[in-house]
């Protein structure tokens, strides 16, 4: 067989080859120099995922290291969306499963993203339903849900976090540099598939945040929350408030309001409701202010206990307006103007000492300005300066109208008599430890100023006795037990800027027991129906927490004297 040589053609092959050959060199070598780090990149993204790692959020306790709030783990569910085979069928699973609009799910899965979330923090029981279906593109990362074990207790003053357990409110905003503390990251591998394997590229650690201890005591919480519920559904009122407070330190033993949320479905709640009242709203306080007025009376001197006073028999002008009290009297001391709450005699006190010394005491005892409690939200209040009083001031902010304070502004001021005479400033954080129990950050006592002599806080001690003793505040007696305070009724503001008469702020001040006091208390029942005297409405509620805290605390009543005397003659008789 005769085979043809042709080298021509030889040489087109050899050539096509060579012309081959050198483009892949050049490719290969475009891709090495100008196409790396793109290729390197895009490598990394298939192979390796960035994964952020949580940090344990700080855990939050009374005083006595009961928690209040702590972290429970959760698996949060992602997807890779280009490994999902059937993505259709896969979104009417997870719609039934995790209760979501498939419209929703759709939005998510069909996105062009190599990670994407479907639902955070999912219930365990829905994560082994996930679990069964076994499809590939689906993944969990185990992620902490913040978890209130006490439901509604203290939720105004712990607050609450987002779904990244970042703070919102209360507590955990306020210091939540210090409970976040500081996330890790990993690049975590995975396979071909995208599984993730047990191997990492680089982890970098979190730092776990730090505990916080408060001042407030679980107990007493629960007491004075029974209690304010009790006045609240009884009297049908429109908000409700209590404050329990050391009269000596600044620390909040307790706050409350209603009505409430659960802190563990936050979600269910409008936001006036989470509000915290104590600290945010104003209103008028009425009759609770005239610790103010009797305050500056006996500190300048101008005025002694047995000073007497006309009292117009319940009625007095005041330039162009007539002066009631809620009931005529005549002749009062100045003790028993106070005793009594008699609006006349209070002002006619007020106008022997002028509107100059009545607005500096105001100042003095902390209402118009914070007092710097750590919580956020806290209202000034609002007083007015004296140049801007109308003729009819003088007979209206000495007895608490034409003034706005807070339910804090009212325990701090009565808590100046309890302890002396001293301004304190209130908090609510004792101290911040780490996991460890290391001491980070300590809350010590602090004095704002002081408003009044010790002499005078005896003084005025002695009088507020006397309310609860003879006078508007005889429901907030507890046998054994010497306790002080004053009573408040308020006309309201209607839209139209007058008082309207079907509409009260009830309060109630006070502190026990009368010579070493313990507990200041404050509480405040906005619209109540239908009975509205502070002295009616808020005292007994005085009296019931203050009676248990005491117990609790270890003050117990004093034997009364005709049961000291039952004692000696069963004495007398046995021997």
């Amino acid at each position: 067989m005769y085979l043809r040589y042709h080298p021509s053609r030889l040489k087109l092959i050899f050539s096509f080859f060579l012309f081959f050959f050198l483009l892949l060199i050049i490719r290969i070598f475009y891709i090495q120099f100008f196409r790396f780090s793109f290729l390197k990149e895009l490598a990394k993204k298939q192979h390796n995922v960035y994964i952020e790692l949580e940090a344990r959020r700080g855990n939050i306790y009374d005083c006595h290291l009961r928690p209040q709030v702590i972290n429970l783990p959760r698996q949060s569910l992602y997807a890779i969306p280009h490994q999902i085979k059937n993505k259709p069928e896969l979104i009417n699973k997870l719609s039934e499963i995790l209760n979501l609009d498939p419209d929703y799910l759709k939005s998510r899965i069909y996105r062009d993203k190599s990670f994407i979330w479907i639902a955070r923090k999912i219930e365990p029981s829905k994560v082994e339903e996930i679990l069964n279906l076994n499809e590939e593109g689906l993944g969990f990362i185990k992620e902490s849900i913040r978890v209130y074990p006490n439901r509604y207790l203290a939720s105004h003053i712990l607050g609450f976090t987002d779904i990244d357990n970042v703070g919102l409110e209360g507590v955990e905003l306020i210091y939540n540099d210090y409970l976040k503390g500081r996330p890790g990251f990993g690049l975590f591998l995975r396979d071909a598939r995208g599984k993730l394997l047990d191997l990492w590229e680089k982890v970098v650690l979190p730092q776990d945040g730090f505990d916080l201890v408060l001042t407030i005591d679980e107990v007493i919480q629960y007491i004075a929350e029974r209690e304010l519920d009790k006045v609240f559904k009884v009297f049908k009122a429109k908000s409700a408030t209590i404050i329990v407070m050391d009269p000596f330190t600044g620390e909040i033993l307790a706050m409350a309001n209603r009505p409430t949320f659960d802190l563990n479905n936050i979600g269910g709640y409008p936001d006036w409701v989470r509000k915290n009242r104590a600290i945010t709203d104003i209103f008028e306080p009425g009759s609770s202010f005239k610790i103010v007025t009797a305050a500056a009376a006996l500190e300048t001197g101008v005025i002694k206990e047995d000073d007497r006073f006309f009292c117009e028999n319940g009625s007095y002008r005041v330039a162009n307006h007539i002066l009631h009290d809620h009931q005529p009297h005549g002749w009062l001391t100045f003790r028993e103007v106070i005793e009594q709450s008699s609006n006349i005699g209070t002002t006619k006190v007020a106008q022997i000492l002028g509107p100059q010394v009545i607005y500096h005491y105001i100042k003095a005892f902390g209402f118009g300005s914070t007092l710097g409690i750590d919580l956020p939200g806290e209202a000034k209040g609002m007083i007015k300066v004296p140049a801007l009083w109308s003729k009819t001031s003088i007979g209206a902010v000495p007895i608490g109208h034409e003034v706005g304070v807070t339910a804090l502004q009212l325990v701090s001021a009565i808590s100046v008599i309890a302890n002396g005479g001293l301004l304190m400033k209130p908090f609510v954080l004792k101290e911040v430890k780490d996991k460890y129990g290391v001491k980070i950050k300590e809350n010590s006592p602090y004095i704002i100023r002081r408003v009044i002599k010790e002499e005078t806080a005896l003084r005025l001690k002695e009088i507020l006795a006397g309310v609860v003793e003879n006078g508007t505040g005889k429901l907030a007696r507890i046998e054994g037990i010497k306790v002080a305070g004053k009573t408040g009724t308020a006309q309201k503001i209607g839209p139209d800027g007058r008082y309207v008469h079907d509409r009260f702020v009830a309060s109630f001040v006070g502190f026990a027991p009368l010579d070493h006091p313990r507990i200041a208390i404050c509480i405040v029942v906005d619209e109540p129906r239908p009975y509205y005297f502070g002295g009616v409405v808020c005292a007994p509620v005085f009296k019931r927490v203050a009676r248990e805290v005491l117990n609790y605390l270890g003050v117990y009543p004093q034997p009364l004297k005709e049961d000291l005397d039952k004692l000696a003659s069963l004495k007398d008789e046995t021997d």
